[in-house]
């Protein structure tokens, strides 16, 4: 495992590409959004989505959600209509994980045989950046139903230090994951607040 230790404020082209290197090799990054850290794995590698639901001792029947880059990049993985692009633009990027109906790229594996898939655009420039060449996995850096911590240090001592690169700016202000807004179904619903 590499720790590497930025800030949010400089995001480095050096290490954004070795993450991405990691990401693309089927490894495990451990990297900071706008709400809480993230573990992030290539929807692609199904191996790599397995060590995600392994590493967060995550029952494999709850799926997790994707990043992406932008919120242009979200008809990559989602059916969206022009309603629910107006919603979606008027949150995103931000703290909001929204619920769609997936499109068939989306691997079972992420989103354990659902229809639906939960997609963020974080306003987090470190976490976009990763998610620039494929989506990734993003699903709090804690251990299923364990408290969510914002200290990297903390967070590694919980998961048991099972990621390949860690991608450290410090505590984070928040421990509060991301609100989920369900808007596959005629009137949205928030699922979490």
């Amino acid at each position: 495992m590499k720790i590497i230790k930025t800030t949010l404020d400089s995001v480095d082209e050096n290490i954004i590409n070795e993450a991405i290197n990691v990401l693309a090799d089927g490894g495990i990054v451990l990297y900071p959004t706008d709400t809480v850290y993230g573990l992030g794995a290539n929807i692609f590698d199904k191996g790599a989505v397995r060590r995600v639901f392994d590493i967060k001792q995550r029952n494999l029947l709850k799926p997790l959600s994707i990043l992406v880059s932008n919120v242009d990049s979200i008809d990559l993985v989602a059916k969206v209509s022009l309603s629910q692009k107006e919603i979606i633009n008027s949150y995103l990027p931000g703290p909001y994980t929204f619920i769609l109906q997936k499109k068939p790229i989306v691997p079972r594996a992420v989103t354990s045989g659902s229809n639906h898939v939960g997609v963020r655009v974080p306003d987090n420039e470190i976490a976009c950046r990763l998610a620039g060449i494929f989506p990734i996995t993003t699903t709090s850096a804690n251990l299923s139903d364990e408290d969510v911590l914002s200290n990297p240090s903390e967070i590694l001592t919980q998961l048991g230090r099972d990621v390949d690169l860690v991608i450290d700016v410090g505590e984070l202000k928040s421990n509060h994951p991301s609100k989920i807004i369900d808007l596959s179904m005629r009137n949205p619903k928030i699922i979490r607040k």
